[in-house]
């Protein structure tokens, strides 16, 4: 009889249980963590190439010049991705008005039910506002 008690006391598979349990929700939010500073530090370039993009044209750089700004600003972005929208365009800037450039950025989701729960890719933009001088 003590040794069925000792047998029934015995928790050496209860550990495991626990950890078949909370192991999925640790990685969700493991993952979630990574994806979240992805997309976090991707959204700064964007919207710092956006800025600086934006400060180009309102000295009087051309199109083609605002766009080579935005992308070196971001150099380790993939620029076929990257989507660069500039208004007004470069011959309707007038002194005083403004204008906008606005950056898109598709950020693959690589955690597969983050992907799920936010959408893969997941689009960042950064748009900026100045006022030609």
């Amino acid at each position: 009889m003590p040794k069925l008690i000792k047998i029934l006391k015995n928790c050496s598979g209860q550990a495991i249980v626990e950890l078949a349990l909370i192991l999925p929700i640790l990685l969700l939010l493991f993952f979630g963590i990574v994806e979240f500073g992805r997309i976090f530090s991707t959204q700064l370039l964007v919207t710092s190439s956006a800025r600086e993009a934006a400060r180009e044209a309102v000295v009087g750089a051309g199109d083609e010049a605002v766009v080579l700004s935005a992308k070196n600003r971001a150099s380790i972005l993939d620029d076929a991705r990257m989507e660069i929208y500039i208004s007004p365009e470069e011959a309707s800037r007038i002194r005083g008005n403004p204008v906008t450039v606005r950056i898109d950025y598709p950020v693959k989701i690589y955690a597969p039910i983050i992907s799920e729960i936010i959408g893969d890719p997941f689009v960042v933009r950064g748009e900026v506002t100045m006022r030609v001088e």
